[in-house]
């Protein structure tokens, strides 16, 4: 029976450190790209959701969906752990790594699009002219009196 309850409470351990990585990796994505109020709350929304599934999961698993005291003790000292030891790590990691493939996705869109703009620069240049060339025309038409019947 101890031996059991120590399994259960490693378990839930466990779960609190994948709580801990599962709230880090919000803490990533919200430092990584710029999100308004409303898409930080349904982050929120989405990491209790995640939590929540991850602890029931656990529970119907684990301990055949019997709740004992020691299983939030263990949530507490698994998110505590991590969160003192490996989320400040974890967490400049990753930022560097997103903010490393944003710059290098960056690069390659403006490098694939470079050659769209010095085909496209004369074609925008020529329509533009040819909009002023006939302002032009039809200003001085209507100024000077012409009309279309002949």
């Amino acid at each position: 029976m101890i031996a059991n309850q120590a399994y259960l409470f490693l378990i839930f351990t466990i779960n609190g450190i994948l709580i801990g990585i599962l709230f880090d990796i919000f803490r990533i994505l919200r430092k990584s790209f710029e999100t308004s109020d409303i898409v930080t709350y349904i982050e929120d929304i989405l990491f209790w959701i995640l939590a929540g599934f991850i602890l029931l999961y656990s529970i119907f698993k684990f301990s055949n969906g019997e709740i004992r005291f020691y299983m939030f003790i263990g949530i507490f000292i698994g998110c505590i752990l991590y969160m003192l030891m490996f989320s400040k790590f974890f967490i400049k990691i990753n930022v560097k790594i997103i903010t490393t493939l944003k710059d290098i996705i960056s690069k390659i869109i403006s490098i694939i699009i470079l050659p769209i703009k010095i085909i496209f620069k004369p074609i925008h240049f020529i329509t533009i002219n040819v909009k002023k060339i006939n302002k032009k025309v039809t200003f001085f038409s209507k100024k000077e009196g012409f009309s279309q019947k002949m």
